[in-house]
């Protein structure tokens, strides 16, 4: 493969991710739509999944790389931990991971305040994912595997709680699309300030860390039985054998 190859395939791998990982949580949506109800059991393995490789990525990668970068990476890892805690629980109300059983506690303004939280994660993730490829095609890729895991989760559970906020299915695969949207919106913020990719990957790591840690751990918690949280776990595990695997193929 010619340099100039290399070149133009590595120009356009992060725009095919960030693609893959709108069109995930829009799938989510899809398939929530696509019946009535739905065993939420294999739902939870891919959060607990997801929850291991994300705190893996956070802690092991994100973390360490931006503090290397920049100074202040611990306030804003900090700074990124606290606007998500403060965007959940003073600014919109608390979502669950899931699908919602219980309509009468879902009103259209839990639908509307979910469909902004989720959002700005969404948000977030875009950014995570742009600033860890304008860093590293390794972190790129890793960050990633980490957010898409998690990502069918959360168009299934957007939509489940449109449905059960009185919505049309038509509304709820709208609303799916939306929570995906801003994942490439997010990665299109950081274009303007690629020279900060260093800051952007340290606020990430704070949002990563905050999603993981209190957003789906204490989802796998409220699961019954030890497969669930084994699957944490094997998140981690799944992480070590990305990153050996692109250290392999000599990304």
């Amino acid at each position: 493969m010619s340099s100039e190859t290399h070149t133009t395939l590595a120009s356009w791998l992060p725009t095919v991710f960030i693609l893959a990982t709108a069109l995930a949580t829009a799938l989510g949506g899809l398939i929530l739509t696509a019946r009535a109800r739905w065993d939420t059991a294999r739902l939870h393995y891919f959060v607990a999944l997801g929850a291991g490789f994300m705190l893996a990525a956070a802690i092991l990668r994100m973390i360490p790389v931006s503090a290397q970068m920049v100074s202040s990476a611990p306030i804003l890892i900090l700074a990124g931990y606290l606007l998500i805690h403060f965007v959940e629980h003073t600014a919109v109300r608390h979502f669950h991971f899931g699908e919602e059983t219980h309509p009468e506690r879902t009103g259209l303004g839990v639908g509307v305040a979910a469909l902004i939280g989720l959002s700005i994660h969404s948000f977030f993730d875009g950014i995570s994912i742009a600033a860890g490829f304008l860093i590293d095609p390794t972190l790129g890729v890793l960050l990633f595997v980490a957010i898409v895991l998690h990502k069918a989760p959360e168009g299934f559970t957007i939509a489940s709680i449109m449905l059960a906020a009185g919505r049309s299915r038509l509304e709820a695969q709208l609303a799916a699309i939306i929570v995906g949207a801003a994942t490439i919106l997010g990665a299109l913020a950081v274009v303007p300030f690629e020279g900060h990719a260093g800051e952007a990957l340290a606020f990430g790591a704070g949002v990563t860390l905050y999603v993981a840690a209190s957003d789906l751990i204490p989802e796998v918690n409220r699961s019954e039985g030890a497969a669930v949280a084994i699957m944490v776990f094997a998140g981690v595990v799944l992480y070590y054998v990305t990153e050996a695997t692109l250290g392999f193929l000599g990304m």
